[in-house]
């Protein structure tokens, strides 16, 4: 198997399309790197606004490129992210992100 890497600040994305979830009309760009059955890694961008996210089936692991914001679980618990910030959502987390300056992360979704 062959080693595979991108650097998440400077990788083109793909053209951005509108996020399902989002309460503002925002747009988000996602870049797969590697998946399996399991595990699913990539590069995602996304633009300032709010969305929801549900991570019943699985955990989210990301680490902040660029950008920041706030996210709210359903229980109040609230994080800030900026650049360099390590995130990570259980699976069964619900909540909502609040994204002040567009985003850029990395991130490793498991049991999805």
């Amino acid at each position: 198997m062959n080693l595979l890497h991108v650097d998440a600040a400077t990788v083109e994305m793909p053209e951005p399309q509108p996020k399902p979830t989002s309460v503002s009309g925002q747009l988000e760009s996602s870049l797969g790197v590697w998946a399996d059955a399991v595990t699913d890694t990539g590069v995602w961008e996304c633009g300032p606004g709010e969305f929801t996210a549900d991570r019943s089936s699985a955990t989210e692991v990301c680490h902040i490129i660029s950008g920041s914001g706030t996210v709210v679980g359903e229980d109040g618990t609230s994080a800030h992210l900026g650049p360099g910030t390590l995130l990570v959502l259980p699976k069964g987390w619900r909540g909502t992100w609040f994204v002040k300056e567009a985003i850029r992360k990395t991130y490793v979704m498991v049991g999805a």
